[in-house]
């Protein structure tokens, strides 16, 4: 006789498999009501509002979820967060949300959020660098209006083997390579990668203007006399003439005395040069030394960058500034001392 024709037997394993079933049954029909309901909560800032959610590269979804709670985008309690976390995962979205500064509108159900963040287009802000500022220079004002961290900045600006990474290996320093100009910044590229744009850009102004035949030793002094240039005029007109004066002065054997050189490295702010500045021995006091300074004082432009790739041809040996943005450029000596005479006393 088969032991499935005895009623008692039948039943006891009919029970036993209907546990699980009713349980399982009973944690579906709470994971709808639960999904449904949460899948239909919308966010709690309004619809019409917006948040900026700065995602950092390398967060996890647990701390993307965190800052998206913290913008109110979806809700604060614990709850909320796992579920959202949960979400994300079930919906396949987890590893497809970007990092970067976005704006998000307020009021969106979770799924909906989860599908703008995903397709979200990073913000990007202008910020222009100006020609002629030092590495610290820049530096500070980067790192005042909250771009990156001034001293990692600096940091890395000496660092060699970041330096040789960039493309400059041998280089004490990327004073000099931080090309000036005007970039799109996300609030997430840091110190490393505004570096990197300013270097790449340095090198895609150097080729367009011939520069990459020369090696890294007279690019080096190319550059240090385009800084030279970029600090001694802001007129277009006067670079190659500028670059001429030094051009001739270095194939004399005359000093350059250009005032800028004093001063770098010695004193952080501008200020009027003394006496005992300019007979300070540094490495790049031009009054002192012979010939250019150890490297670039400064980071030049476009403009002073072919100025010292080409100088003009010229006789001028000396300049002197005529108080109005302009100079005076003389060929002797004499020429020289008689329009410092007249520029001085006018200035005074």
């Amino acid at each position: 006789m088969a032991v499935a024709d005895e009623p008692g037997v039948r039943r006891a394993g009919w029970r036993r498999a209907r546990y699980p079933l009713a349980v399982l049954s009973l944690l579906s029909l709470l994971v709808v009501v639960w999904g449904g309901g949460y899948l239909l909560t919308p966010a709690p800032l309004p619809a019409g509002k917006t948040a900026t959610v700065i995602i950092p590269k390398g967060s996890s979804l647990k701390q993307i979820t965190t800052l998206l709670a913290d913008a109110s985008l979806i809700g604060h309690g614990i709850g909320e967060r796992f579920s959202f976390l949960i979400l994300a995962k079930l919906s396949r979205r987890a590893h497809h949300l970007p990092a970067g500064e976005f704006s998000l509108p307020g009021g969106q159900r979770p799924l909906a959020l989860l599908n703008a963040l995903a397709t979200a287009k990073p913000l990007f802000h202008t910020v222009t660098l100006p020609e002629g500022l030092t590495a610290a220079e820049m530096a500070g004002i980067l790192a005042r209006d909250g771009w990156c961290d001034q001293a990692e900045y600096l940091r890395l600006t000496t660092d060699a083997a970041f330096i040789g990474k960039l493309g400059f290996a041998g280089s004490p320093s990327l004073e000099g390579y931080l090309y000036p100009d005007t970039y799109h910044l996300s609030k997430i590229t840091g110190a490393e990668g505004l570096i990197a744009m300013q270097t790449r850009r340095f090198q895609e102004v150097w080729k367009a203007l011939g520069g990459d035949g020369l090696d890294a030793e007279a690019r080096r002094r190319t550059v240090t006399l385009a800084s030279l240039v970029e600090k001694e005029t802001a007129l277009p007109a006067e670079r190659p003439l500028v670059a001429g004066v030094f051009a001739n002065r270095l194939r004399l054997g005359m000093p350059l005395q250009s005032d800028p050189t004093v001063l770098y490295g010695v004193s952080a702010a501008p200020r009027p040069i003394t006496r005992a500045d300019l007979e300070r021995s540094t490495p790049y006091n031009t009054y002192v030394i012979a010939g250019l300074p150890a490297g670039p004082i400064a980071n030049p432009g476009k403009a002073a960058l072919a100025a010292a790739l080409n100088p003009a041809k010229t006789d001028y040996l000396y300049f002197v500034a005529k108080n109005d943005g302009s100079h005076q450029f003389s060929t002797t000596l004499e020429e020289h001392n008689a329009a410092v005479r007249q520029y001085q006393r006018r200035s005074k």
